[in-house]
């Protein structure tokens, strides 16, 4: 019941293939049928092998065991039904019978989650179970259970959650109450029409599940999905743009992204499916939305992504659209810098993978993680410390939950061109403890963990950049609503400072400092050595790498910078100035791999002042060098022209009709990418293919469309309102 396997022959999960009886899926047709060859299914094995070192896969003990768990809880929920039911004065015979029952969701009913994953899991009740009967009873009824630890109700979460650890596997428990009288064993949740009448905390939880149950029926080929999923979630997770609350994509996004490219090309194998993958969503037409399915036409009351109708939703980024209604952006936290940062990994992802079918790297480029330390010079670091171990799990929990809102802060200052935020919490490592926060007693807290913020700051002359505002907009923030849902303790606390590269050392183990140091040196060397592009162009209006030859010209015409910043604390703050002086008048970025400063350090009251040299401010990564050789600007081209992609091992050129264009017929082959239904408005046309160049080729044409990325809530609008017109 609980298996994450699902039968291939459900839905439109086949697990044959063959492309004359193939089943269209998705919005248009498939751009290729085509079999896989040899070649394609030796890659696959090789890249099923190159996963096995990460832990992806789990044993068939390890699955085992967590299909006891799971029917372990179905009976423990069971028997809390009953007994609610009897202490309401229902017979016991009737009580009997009302069932409830266990869904699972997620990546392990997904069937991709790997070795020490959690389960995302549903409880669902008859409709005499009330919602504070399960946060009541059977809360209590579960920290009673031996093999439960580190129990905890989340009741006032935007979805209400149970979190625990069941023998060693830690389950995120929600809880829906259907309008229905018994819970049978083999009950559906798919029919909507189980949605009438019940409330939007019922509605949400119950979406987990309907969206994976969706997902798994829109795929030709599960198998196939699944290898592929575990590969990009790895990808993902790896070059540190896997979190949902901090603005990148979750899982259930990255797996309907692969599940689009499974409809694009429904009989390649995994290792095809990764390549396109990259190829399809590194020249995607964002903010245009990803959808597996058209929107169902139901009418229950419930709100329903929609740019036609709903204002706020024109402004989404990257709007990835969930299958089941109703439809929801699965992707509303997106800013304008994590949708930077994912391009980026887009683009780089393309470059690799082409190199990979070629067969000049191994899979496991893929899965280097980035230099993250050696990107920046300067940082935001978010402290947060508590006295105790239960208190801190629930206070990093909520400001992890709110660093989206500081990066959002962050961008709307206009020197500030991107913000990136590391998804991994660190913890205070214990040769650093003297800049760790202290208690009430003056002593470093037991429990401190940090997360970091890379800064890029626009190249200016006498440049002087406020950030107080921000960073106390955000502290004071974090800080009320923990008085709100009364959560704030004795001993919980959140600073944020500005400190440089140089000064990293004081708040992180210099091996991984080092670690990061070789990564970065490493990277600079295959890149010059190669002459390849690192992260390619794009038809975005994010910013590419810049070209190594100008960055070199310009640096000897910027002059020595200053920053200044300052400590700030919730809920009373000091001030907080970050300045930079400079003869550039083009704004340039300052995230420069050079690990050389120049700059003197010194500390007056809570004011931090740091004077750096010209070098402080230039150059992006050290593997931009080599964009000089393969990148060329696209003059006199409109924004929404394309880069050049790879595409069966050959090189297209493409350009984007308009949105209000009539539709084209997708390419017989996979030489392209396939038009969407023009007549559809939730999902237009990516680009069609027109010329073919050589399949060596791995440059990518810069499309001249500016700094559109920095301005994407407009184009966001832009682009809806042109969907409007064209569906009216």
């Amino acid at each position: 019941m609980w298996n994450s396997e699902r039968s291939q022959s459900n839905g439109g999960g086949g697990g044959g293939s063959g492309g004359s009886s193939t089943k269209t899926l998705g919005m248009t047709s498939a751009i290729s049928t085509a079999e896989p060859k040899p070649e394609d299914i030796q890659k696959t094995k090789e890249l099923e092998k190159s996963l096995e070192p990460f832990n992806v896969f789990e044993a068939e003990e390890e699955l085992n065991h967590r299909m006891e768990i799971l029917a372990k809880l179905n009976t423990l929920v069971k028997q809390w039904v009953r007994d609610v039911s009897i202490a309401k004065n229902m017979p016991e015979a009737m009580a009997e019978k009302l069932g409830g029952k266990i869904y699972t969701f997620g990546s392990y009913r997904l069937g991709v989650h790997h070795k020490g994953a959690d389960i995302d899991a549903l409880c669902v009740a008859p409709r005499n179970i009330e919602r504070a009967d399960y946060f009541g009873s059977f809360f209590d009824l579960l920290k009673q259970q031996p093999e439960v630890t580190e129990c905890r109700a989340v009741e006032e979460a935007f979805v209400p959650v149970i979190k625990m650890n069941f023998d060693g596997i830690e389950i995120d428990l929600l809880f829906a109450r259907l309008a229905l009288k018994e819970i049978p064993d083999n009950f559906d949740l798919r029919d909507d029409m189980l949605l009438k009448n019940l409330d939007q905390k019922s509605v949400r939880s119950l979406n987990g599940c309907r969206v994976t149950d969706e997902i798994l029926r829109l795929v030709p080929n599960i198998d196939n999905f699944r290898l592929a999923l575990r590969t990009i979630k790895l990808w993902a997770k790896r070059h540190g743009i896997y979190s949902n609350s901090l603005g990148y994509f979750g899982g259930v996004s990255w797996a309907m992204l692969v599940a689009r490219t499974c409809q694009l090309y429904p009989n390649a194998v995994a290792a095809t499916l990764v390549h396109k993958f990259f190829l399809v969503f590194s020249r995607w037409k964002w903010p245009q939305p990803v959808l597996l399915k058209q929107p169902d036409n139901v009418n229950l009351g419930f709100q329903v992504w929609d740019p036609r109708v709903n204002v706020q939703d024109r402004f989404h980024l990257m709007p990835i659209i969930t299958p089941a209604y109703p439809q929801q952006n699965s992707t509303f936290n997106v800013s304008s810098s994590t949708r930077k940062v994912m391009l980026m990994e887009f683009n780089r992802g393309m470059q690799i993978t082409d190199d990979i079918m070629m067969g000049k790297q191994l899979w496991e480029k893929l899965f280097e993680a980035p230099s993250f330390f050696y990107r920046y010079r300067h940082f935001i670091v978010l402290l947060v410390s508590s006295s105790n171990a239960d208190d801190h799990l629930e206070w990093c929990g909520l400001v992890e939950s709110k660093i989206r809102y500081l990066i959002q802060n962050l961008e709307r200052n206009q020197h500030i061109n991107l913000a990136h935020v590391n998804p991994k919490c660190y913890e205070q490592h214990e040769q650093n403890a003297a800049t760790a926060l202290n208690g009430a007693d003056g002593k470093p807290t037991a429990f401190c963990s940090l997360w970091f913020i890379g800064l890029e700051f626009e190249r200016s002359e006498n440049l002087n950049v406020d950030l107080t505002e921000s960073i106390q907009n955000f502290t004071d923030s974090v800080h009320k609503h923990a008085v709100h849902i009364k959560l704030l303790k004795d001993g919980m606390k959140i600073e944020a400072r500005h400190v440089r590269r140089k000064q990293l050392t004081q708040y992180l183990d210099p091996n991984l400092l080092k670690r990061e140091r070789k990564i970065s040196d490493s990277y600079t060397q295959q890149s010059s050595g190669t002459g390849g592009a690192v992260g390619g162009s794009n038809s975005n209006g994010s910013a590419s790498p810049a070209d190594a030859a100008s960055r070199k010209r310009k640096s000897s015409d910027l002059a020595s910078s200053t920053t200044t910043a300052s400590s700030l604390t919730s809920p009373n703050a000091g001030a907080g100035l970050v300045g930079s002086n400079g003869s550039a008048s083009k704004k340039r970025r300052n995230d420069s791999f050079d690990g050389t400063s120049n700059g003197s350090f010194c500390s007056t009251s809570s004011t931090t002042v740091v004077q750096m040299n010209a070098t402080d401010t230039q150059s992006t990564e050290a593997g931009d060098a080599s964009t000089a050789s393969t990148n060329a600007t696209a003059t006199g081209q409109s924004a929404s022209q394309s880069t050049d992609s790879a595409v069966n091992g050959e090189r297209d050129e493409s350009n984007a009709p308009s949105t209000c264009s009539p539709s084209e017929e997708p390419p017989s082959s996979a030489a392209g990418i396939a038009d969407e239904e023009t007549n559809n408005p939730f999902e237009p046309s990516p680009p069609t293919t027109e010329s073919p160049t050589n399949g060596n080729d791995n440059s990518g044409k810069e499309s001249n469309s500016g700094n559109s990325s920095t301005a994407a809530p407009a184009a966001a609008a832009a682009a809806a309102a042109a969907e409007v017109a064209c569906s009216s």
